[in-house]
């Protein structure tokens, strides 16, 4: 890939999205605990923060939050992470939450036959109210930005979100950022403003200007209404076959795609997953991942935030696809073994687990 040189850019990568305040039970239920524990996470988001926590890049995020003591908090939360919140544009709070708020998102993590369970609380959030106009992206995308990530979380907030990523790409094109996109269906998201048909209407729309595109095993098919064949409808038997001639009829519909990445998940229960993930370049065509078979799963939520995350941190940092794809795998499987949406590992973790290491004690 023609990526900008660390030379001519101020940012690594900066990401377009809601940053929210999980609410975390632990071990418990969101229906009967009586503590919680605060973390802050959004699709996008947990990009940037992985990119810069584990990996080391220069990263950015561009949001809004209501400007009350729980967006100080987020905002405290982000800059824990090392994300750079120069662009974080400050809604005025009406002292109830009437006219703009901040996100709630309430998560537990399941355990053996019960699955996990996310319940978001954003709606009318200070993000979502972002327009069009409302980011001035040539005078960030100007001071040189290698990478931008946003995806179909952030587009399905509002009915004006999508112009506002529509627009950032414009400008990321012309500034010559690569783009890429996580497809991340959330039917909750969609409901109200014309469920999955509006969905798949904005994705298409998007998808034109999208250099690399990342979903899982039930995205393409959501988002984008690409047919995988002999796929369950619970998304329980994965068919690396299937998915791969899925992938020959995405790039027929989008040649501007240069990098298509898959993950692959079998759920046996909430706690054991088999998980993989398969990429495609014009210049490789298809290639899987190591398998992680029964790997155990203490939190899913932001697992494939964490593989978006190595997989761009190899690409941005010139190794090949196929390191790329395997420190993917390896940072969204040693997110799963640590609480909250974002990563807990270090850069020397994730290069040891992709490289076939193992979980023995380390002294």
């Amino acid at each position: 890939m023609n990526i900008k040189p660390k030379s001519q850019a101020q940012f690594d990568q900066i990401s377009l999205g809601e940053v929210m305040l999980r609410l975390d039970p632990g071990d418990g239920r969101i229906k009967t605990s009586r503590t919680f524990t605060a973390w802050e996470g959004g699709g996008e988001y947990n990009v940037a923060r992985g990119l810069r926590r584990c990996f080391g890049l220069k990263t950015a995020v561009v949001t809004a939050l209501a400007d009350n003591d729980i967006g100080r908090l987020v905002e405290d939360l982000i800059l824990q992470g090392g994300v750079d919140t120069r662009y974080l544009q400050w809604a005025k709070f009406d002292g109830i939450g009437r006219t703009t708020r901040n996100g709630l998102n309430f998560t537990e993590r399941g355990f053996g036959v019960r699955g996990a369970v996310g319940i978001s609380d954003r709606g009318n959030t200070a993000v979502s109210q972002l327009t069009a106009d409302s980011v001035d992206w040539d005078a960030i995308f100007s001071q040189g930005v290698r990478w931008f990530h946003t995806g179909g979380i952030f587009a399905g907030l509002s009915e004006t979100t999508p112009a506002v990523i529509e627009a950032a790409m414009i400008s990321a094109k012309k500034h010559g950022t690569k783009i890429s996109y996580d497809l991340n269906y959330r039917p909750s998201l969609w409901n109200a403003i014309g469920g999955q048909a509006k969905a798949q209407e904005v994705n298409k729309r998007l998808a034109p200007y999208v250099d690399v595109m990342i979903g899982n095993e039930e995205d393409f098919t959501e988002s984008l209404g690409f047919k995988v064949n002999g796929l369950s409808t619970k998304f329980t038997e994965i068919d690396h076959g299937a998915f791969g001639a899925m992938v020959e009829d995405v790039v027929a519909a989008y040649p501007n795609f240069e990098v298509i990445a898959t993950t692959l998940r079998k759920v046996h229960s909430a706690s054991i997953n088999d998980w993989s993930a398969i990429v495609w370049t014009k210049e490789t065509g298809l290639i899987q991942s190591q398998r992680f078979e029964k790997l155990e799963v203490l939190d899913r939520v932001g697992s494939g935030d964490s593989f978006a995350s190595g997989l761009i941190f190899g690409l941005l940092d010139g190794r090949s696809i196929q390191e790329a794809l395997e420190l993917g795998v390896a940072h969204g499987a040693l997110a799963m073994t640590t609480p909250g949406d974002t990563t807990m590992a270090s850069l020397r973790e994730v290069e040891k687990l992709a490289g076939g290491g193992s979980a023995r004690v380390e002294r």
